[in-house]
């Protein structure tokens, strides 16, 4: 993989997860973005134990599910800002 194309996922990767792990106060429900998250490790953890191909799947599963459940969470959390809830 040339360095482009990494600097190309990786960057944006650690933008979401930082985003992500910054701790945001409210009512909304987490789990399903820390369950997100676990299967994003667990997907590395099997690439450094040699299953390179069900890693990079898991890991790419996980990344999907971290941005969908992400912005669920977010968009929950920026309601409930605004409305006061």
């Amino acid at each position: 993989m040339t360095r482009r194309l990494r600097r190309r996922w990786v960057i944006p990767a650690f933008l979401m997860v930082v985003a992500l792990s910054g701790g945001v106060a409210g009512a909304a429900d987490k789990t399903k973005v820390d369950q997100a998250t676990q299967r994003v490790q667990q997907g590395a953890k099997q690439i450094g134990q040699g299953n390179v191909g069900t890693g990079v799947t898991e890991t790419a599963k996980g990344i999907g599910n971290t941005v969908v459940e992400g912005a669920k969470f977010s968009g929950q959390t920026i309601k409930e800002f605004f409305t006061g809830k």
